[in-house]
């Protein structure tokens, strides 16, 4: 990896032609990081690197997912395959946890314990902690223990496992710092002043104004934590050593949706606004999928209605506006782009053509009837799809269902299906809050109906993982990509099975979930696993760490990764 490091350098000649007998100290750089910097400079644009970063790789990583799909025909990343150039394409994480963040995170954490600012401190340890755990989940193997080491120009990569430990590791540290913020309280710390994700919650009239910051940073730590352990879902100490800790941690994370963390954006003009907002036009070649609209229509075979004499889907209870068809989830109004005829449809791997009635082919995630970007710049959009849309990077849904999976392979159901539940009408209410006058009126007429329905909510003994996984993945359609990958690899995509407690088959946990009919060339019919690191730094300057690790192979994407593997 290339020296990160840098030191600016300025042209002394510059001075001398002035004849200026004061000489400029070559070894402070007045516009540069060795200068006093107060950490709340750094937060901010630290918090936005980490939302674009995943922003931006969601335009690649969201069609290995299914959450959309190319609308003409499919792509390399429709059929899981790869570009790796200097275009750095669906590498943009490894950008910001190595550069944009980097070591500006790293001195954020140095100023606030310099200062005695003992809340930021535990801020930058989390972000970091946060910033390794999605980095290896993406990419696998990652650099750490020589990471931002200035005297280094090459550099090793370590084993996800040791990541693991290490987020586990920083984790604490950010505990600790909490605790002492707690016992030593800054008298003006300025959080709120470079917070884009829970600032506003700030209290200038109580004798620990960063008090409910500081606290739900401390629950965003357990979460992280929760998530890291339910990746050791796969591996035989699961039972005995992390599940029970996934419902400890889960306990004292968010305990609501106002714990949710996400990244503010402005929406204001196209610098500040939502990467995934029209604005920025960034995903209007893209439509939803058939797996999404699965869920939300009331079509996937865990969730719908089917009649036992001859298998075909009936419509027990009644969509109250589609009155045809079955009741859909009051969701899809506000989440999903209805087509011109105002049904609702995604799309496989053929593009929109594959609908044959044009009508029947869905908008863009924005929902407006224009592909073109100066069409789109002055749209509402949609959902998560709105210029000003806060970005989710956890939320007390998901940790819900991460509760709920723990439980329910532990044995107990009543728990798992509590956090089922908690997690599934949480996500409603997430919903409801995005959506305008008209989507909230449609979500009303359906929801009572929706939420009866007992394919949705079973009994605790007919509970399954596929309805935690999938409500799961409802949850986190358009914005948690990378955890929902990490369900989909450690169950093997729709490989790994169940037995459907009512019918005593097996079915797939993702049932109904589509991998490509045709992979990438170079996959040997295998899907992805991971995506490289990044080409304009790994694979130009740090070749041979990359080769004791086999990322020189063309194969090397679908490696699986060691927290999927027994």
């Amino acid at each position: 990896m290339r020296k990160l490091l840098y030191t600016s350098l300025v042209a002394a000649s510059l001075l001398a032609s002035t004849g200026c007998e004061t000489w400029l100290d070559v070894n402070t750089n007045p516009n540069g990081p060795d200068q006093a910097v107060d950490p709340h400079l750094y937060l901010a644009p630290i918090q936005s690197e980490i939302g674009l970063a995943l922003q931006f790789d969601a335009r690649y990583l969201a069609k290995y997912i299914g959450n959309w799909h190319q609308s003409t025909t499919e792509t390399i990343w429709d059929r899981h395959g790869y570009v790796n150039s200097v275009a750095d394409l669906s590498q943009q994480l490894w950008r910001s946890t190595y550069f944009t963040s980097g070591l500006n995170l790293r001195d954020l954490i140095l100023k606030a314990e310099e200062q005695k600012k003992w809340d930021f401190a535990g801020i930058g340890y989390a972000l970091q902690a946060y910033n390794w755990q999605m980095t290896t989940d993406y990419h696998g193997e990652i650099i750490v223990s020589q990471a931002f080491d200035p005297s280094r120009s090459d550099f090793d990569y370590d084993s996800q496992e040791f990541v693991y430990e290490e987020v586990r590791r920083l984790s604490q540290k950010a505990l600790d710092a909490f605790a002492k913020g707690r016992k030593e309280i800054h008298p003006n710390s300025r959080i709120k002043d470079g917070d884009l994700i829970y600032g506003q919650f700030h209290n200038a009239n109580s004798p620990d104004p960063d008090m409910a910051i500081r606290d739900k940073w401390e629950r965003f730590v357990y979460g992280l934590l929760a998530i890291n352990a339910n990746h050791m879902s796969n591996k035989a100490t699961y039972a005995a050593q992390w599940a029970p800790k996934v419902i400890e941690y889960v306990d004292k994370s968010f305990q609501g949706n106002a714990d949710d963390a996400s990244i503010r954006f402005e929406g204001v003009v196209n610098g500040n606004a939502n990467f995934l907002g029209p604005m920025r036009g960034n995903f209007l070649t893209v439509r939803q999928s058939r797996f999404i609209t699965g869920l939300l229509g009331g079509n996937n075979p865990v969730f719908r209605n089917v009649d036992a004499a001859n298998g075909t889907i009936t419509p027990k209870v009644k969509d109250p506006i589609l009155t045809a068809e079955h009741i859909k989830d009051p969701r899809i109004g506000i989440m999903l782009a209805p087509s011109p005829s105002g049904k609702y449809t995604g799309i496989g791997f053929s593009g929109t053509a594959e609908i044959t009635v044009a009508n029947d082919r869905p908008l863009n995630l924005y929902g407006t009837t224009s592909d073109v970007a100066t069409a789109n710049a002055t749209a509402q959009g949609k959902y998560l799809f709105q210029n000003a849309a806060r970005f989710p990077i956890m939320t007390y849904a998901q940790l819900q269902f991460i509760k709920a999976e723990a439980a329910l392979k532990l044995g107990n159901k009543t728990t798992a299906l509590a956090a089922y539940r908690n997690g599934v009408e949480k996500h409603m209410d997430f919903v409801y809050s995005l959506g305008t006058a008209a989507e909230k009126a449609t979500f009303d007429q359906r929801k009572t109906a929706y939420l009866a329905n007992p394919e949705l909510f079973p009994s605790a003994n007919n509970l399954t993982l596929g309805h935690i996984l999938m409500q799961k993945y409802v949850a986190q359609w358009g914005w948690g990509f990378i955890e929902t990958w990490s369900d989909l690899r450690r169950y093997d995509y729709n490989v790994a099975t169940e037995v459907d407690p009512k019918s005593g088959t097996a079915r797939p946990v993702f049932a109904g979930y589509e991998l490509p009919p045709i992979y990438f060339g170079e996959n040997g019919d295998q899907p992805a696993q991971r995506v490289r690191p990044r080409y304009n730094s790994e694979y130009i300057w740090n070749r041979a760490a990359l080769a004791k690790i086999g990322a020189l192979e063309n194969n090397y994407h679908v490696k699986p990764m060691w927290f999927s593997e027994q």
